[in-house]
């Protein structure tokens, strides 16, 4: 019997503790989200403007965040490869391949589709209702429902 999952990229080892469920514990996460939030809002990543010069090729601003984080994210696991570093829990962190289907297309077109519509993609949608765009609150609300619909129905479809 093979119980390989083979849906995510980084998986949790068997042996891994259980995490601290705290409140103390989880107010870090919270500090850090607050943190990353007055990041997008300085950078100006959840500007409906900036990301609207972006799919209309006007600007290189929202490019160059985009190039940077890859270029990062590179970096990073490429060190936790070669150091073999642990998360922060001291679980060791472990690379799966993934496996392409071609539904990944149609959703990355979705995905581009309403992020050019609605200016808000799932990483600022949280920075933009902070910020007093409380009118997003719908893009979430529906970003939730498309989930839950996903997970639903996710058995259903070709892959």
């Amino acid at each position: 019997m093979n119980n390989k999952v083979t849906d995510f990229e980084v998986q949790p080892d068997d042996n891994a503790r259980t995490p601290n469920t705290g409140i103390a514990y989880n107010l870090r996460y919270l500090l850090v989200g607050m943190v990353f939030g007055i990041v997008f809002v300085k950078a100006e990543i959840v500007s409906w403007f900036r990301i609207q010069e972006m799919f209309r090729l006007q600007s290189f601003h929202m490019y160059g965040v985009i190039g940077s984080a890859v270029i990062v994210g590179v970096i990073s696991v490429w060190i936790i490869k070669k150091f073999g570093l642990k998360a922060i829990d001291g679980t060791p962190v472990t690379f799966q391949s993934k496996k392409f289907h071609k539904g990944q297309i149609f959703g990355g077109l979705m995905f581009g589709l309403g992020w050019a519509m609605t200016g808000a993609c799932p990483g600022p949608l949280f920075a933009q209702i902070g910020s007093g765009f409380t009118v997003v609150i719908v893009v979430l609300l529906s970003a939730i429902a498309g989930t839950w619909v996903y997970g639903y129905i996710k058995e259903k479809l070709p892959h």
